[in-house]
């Protein structure tokens, strides 16, 4: 069993939940069980990586699983190509998140040193293939749990794409597709065993694009009206507001481009632009003044702006009370154990970093802290707003690792992130067990949700109506 958590107290608080032993046993058992054809699914999508609203063979595979399963599956659900929702049973609802896309520019094999793949540009630094295939174990262990027990509920798999950059889970919750659940739970592969309750912060991005005239440069400069001077106005404008927005505000620009020849005045320039802040109202307020002043910098150089949102998403909501029963779950799950040949994986791997963590904490359950601000963001933020949602950390990675590296993608095809695979699906699958055999408990994480909220809450996404940007 998991030892060493810091926070007892959580677990003893809910010891008591109708979950038998016997119950929580039987789960356990049946995700250890699933692991073999978890691990393949996990392998077939880290030896074939797709990027975000590209995920084709990803989604097949994922649905055909499930569909082996007994799940019925719904694909290319909000308008998302890739997008699927798979159900079985019927009951409260608990829903379990599965992204599955990979990043570009992270061709590694499994190798403990840095070792690309020939002909392969891009990679899972971010575990998304584990993310998937253990969200798919929990959901087929908790569907035989439900039929063996007679309990009441039914598993929702949600496939999610593009978490990297495309927000897919937005679009979902745009349509409504999260709307009559009563947990959600997620997880992340990590370099250590933790369950987390940590805000987010909200983020809008946008594409501005300058329209002017072209003309030669040294000819008729007069005749020009250069979108590249109204780019370059419009990042010092948002430089310049930096000093003079709410504390915690972040604002990210590059230019894409911004003209092919300096003798000649570009019509065309164009910049990409983020806000960032820990409350989505904020953030929606600085950016409505980002988008004033693409405007202002287009008339002080005789230009058009032209600004289209690409994106946007809520703060992750924190759930203490979804956050409590998972932690007392992970408890009581069995031990990760690591060989001697995963030890020496480890060891090698950690001489590519600098001052890594000792390898004998890989057994533990590290501290929870509940709503601490991370400095990051995700679309699992819009779900946490809808409904209570939860999270967990097994390890997959190397200790020492840190996401979107090669180290990641190595390690992610290796015994260690198959044993951390088994552990994070067996903590979604008892957590949301839990939930089921314990209404009450459903009731409260919902009051807290609506709390959390505050009063009339009305869910209106920040990427607005902005379409899918689905590739050709």
């Amino acid at each position: 069993m998991m030892q060493e958590t810091t926070d007892r107290g959580a677990c003893a608080e809910f010891a008591h939940v109708p979950l038998s032993s016997a119950d929580r046993q039987v789960i356990f058992d049946a995700v250890a069980d699933f692991g073999p054809q978890m691990s393949a699914l996990a392998r077939r999508i880290w030896a074939a990586p797709e990027l975000a609203f590209h995920e084709v063979r990803t989604s097949a595979d994922m649905c055909a699983v499930l569909e082996a399963e007994g799940f019925d599956v719904t694909r290319g659900v909000a308008g998302l190509p890739t997008a699927f929702v798979a159900t079985r049973g019927s009951g409260p609802a608990i829903g379990l998140l599965a992204e599955m896309d990979a990043l570009p520019g992270f061709s590694q094999d499994a190798a403990p040193r840095r070792s690309p793949i020939p002909g392969q540009d891009t990679g899972h630094a971010c575990g998304h293939h584990l993310f998937g295939s253990a969200a798919i174990g929990a959901g087929v262990a908790l569907a035989q749990w439900l039929d063996q027990t007679g309990t009441p509920g039914q598993v929702r798999v949600y496939g999610t794409p593009a978490e990297e950059g495309g927000a897919g889970k937005v679009y979902m919750a745009r349509a409504g597709l999260f709307d009559d659940l009563a947990l959600a739970l997620h997880w992340h592969p990590d370099d250590h065993n933790r369950v987390w309750q940590s805000a987010s912060l909200a983020s809008i991005g946008a594409r501005v694009m300058f329209h002017g005239r072209t003309s030669h440069a040294a000819q008729a400069p007069h005749e020009g009206r250069s979108a590249l001077h109204g780019v370059e106005a419009f990042h010092h404008m948002a430089a310049l507001m930096r000093e003079v927005v709410p504390q915690g505000t972040y604002i990210h620009y590059v230019m894409r481009q911004g003209g092919l020849a300096p003798n000649v005045i570009p019509d065309l320039a164009e910049s990409h632009v983020g806000i960032r802040h820990p409350d989505p109202r904020v953030a929606q307020e600085v950016f409505d003044r980002l988008a004033r002043a693409a405007e202002g910098a287009a008339l002080g150089t005789g230009t058009r702006a032209e600004v289209t949102r690409t994106g946007g998403v809520y703060p992750i909501l924190p759930n203490d009370m979804v956050g409590r029963v998972m932690l007392a779950n992970m408890a009581l799950a069995p031990a990760i154990e690591w060989d001697e040949a995963d030890r020496a994986y480890a060891a090698e791997m950690q001489q590519s970093m600098d001052a890594p963590p000792p390898l004998d904490g890989i057994d533990r359950l590290g501290p929870y802290n509940f709503g601490t601000q991370g400095a990051f963001s995700t679309d699992v933020g819009d779900v946490s707003w809808l409904v209570p949602c939860g999270a967990l950390g097994t390890v997959t990675w190397v200790p020492g690792t840190r996401p979107h590296t090669w180290q990641a993608v190595a390690a992610g095809a290796t015994p260690i992130a198959d044993k951390g695979m088994v552990l994070a699906a067996q903590g979604l699958a008892a957590t949301a067990a839990n939930f089921l055999a314990a209404p009450e408990l459903l009731a409260r994480a919902r009051t807290e949700l609506e709390a959390a909220r505050g009063p009339g809450f009305t869910y209106r996404p920040l990427l607005g109506d902005a379409p899918p940007p689905i590739p050709a």
